[in-house]
């Protein structure tokens, strides 16, 4: 992102009440203040499980389980893969109907576009460079605009996923790997 528009996301942050010097420098300060801004937005009790693979599995089921999987409309929305417009997302019962009113908002909002660049959801696969299942072996997360947000480009100094998209997936519980991790600014997550 450029300066201005980290300037204008810590201003964000500031106007829900958390202290930041909106200085356009991400730091500890600023990612710390964004989680918190993240998780006030958070429904309580949040409806995900922790990310580990016992609670993944308990929660969720069995890795893989395509019996769990169900084909969620995305309506006219336009949503695209590699230019080609998705009509359904393959994803988790469970979180169907939260991912659907994320999609929404999201379709309704400023940052509209990352739905152009949609990059996946159910995928049976290991963590990248990993021993652990990813959670999209589970079909319980999403990669949109992954070429402007890789798994190691650094949020918000590299990497361009807006706070409104996360702020969207927030609402549903779901925790947003740019903000919370720091990096794979494409991935948001239905874990806490």
């Amino acid at each position: 992102m450029k300066t201005s528009e980290i300037i204008a996301m810590q201003n964000r942050i500031n106007d829900a009440g958390y202290s930041l010097t909106a200085d356009g420098e991400w730091g500890p300060k600023s990612k710390a203040a964004c989680q918190r801004y993240l998780r006030s937005l958070m429904p309580a009790p949040n409806p995900w499980p922790a990310s580990d693979e016992v609670s993944l599995s308990r929660f969720y089921g069995k890795a893989g389980d395509e019996s769990n999987l169900v084909n969620l409309p995305v309506g006219d929305y336009i949503v695209k893969y590699d230019g080609q417009r998705v009509k359904t997302i393959r994803c988790h019962k469970l979180i169907a109907s939260a991912l659907g009113k994320v999609i929404e908002e999201i379709a309704n909002g400023p940052d509209a576009g990352v739905l152009m660049h949609y990059g996946g959801c159910y995928n049976y696969r290991k963590m990248r460079g990993g021993s652990r299942m990813s959670t999209h072996a589970w079909g319980i997360a999403i990669d949109l605009a992954p070429n402007w947000n890789g798994n190691l480009t650094p949020w918000p100094k590299a990497a361009t996923m807006p706070l409104g998209v996360c702020e969207a997936f927030a609402r549903q519980g779901f925790l947003s790997a740019g903000p919370f991790w720091g990096r794979d600014g494409m991935h948001h997550q239905a874990t806490r």
